[in-house]
């Protein structure tokens, strides 16, 4: 079986034949104007300044021109092993976690709030989806996110 494949793979078939051919008949072809460098265009104009792709009622703020980023968290919130409970209510549960300059509070459904040390803002933006609404203030996000 080997030396039939060897036999057969000794020389270029008739294709490989005909291209080589080919190649060697285009070797000394030089496109026209491919060895000169091109000239630089003339500029008559100044360049024309285009603004930005979006029209302003369409753009999302970046990260630094918020205050603070809100998400719902309805089940509970287990951090190294233990489930987070509220300091003043104990609930462990239904909780809101608030984003803001680089710490984590979070908040129960009656209002406690507490900042958790063990998370930061790279575990929020791993653990939350896209902003589906960008509030004007703090009342109107609760508000949204019904608490």
């Amino acid at each position: 079986m080997f030396h039939r494949i060897r036999r057969r793979a000794k020389g270029p078939n008739e294709a490989q034949r005909q291209f080589i051919e080919m190649v060697e008949q285009m070797q000394d072809l030089v496109p026209p104007g491919l060895g000169n460098p091109a000239a630089e265009p003339e500029r008559s104009e100044p360049a024309v300044t285009v603004g930005d792709f979006l029209p302003p009622e369409l753009r999302v703020p970046s990260h630094d021109q918020l205050d603070g980023r809100m998400t719902a968290w309805p089940q509970p919130l287990v951090l190294d092993g233990e489930v987070v409970a509220c300091a003043d209510c104990g609930t462990y549960r239904d909780w809101l976690i608030l984003s803001t300059r680089d710490q984590i509070w979070l908040r129960c459904r009656a209002g406690h709030q507490q900042q958790e040390t063990r998370l930061d803002t790279a575990w929020y933006n791993r653990h939350t989806g896209p902003a589906d609404a960008i509030h004007a203030t703090f009342e109107d996000c609760l508000r949204h996110l019904g608490h």
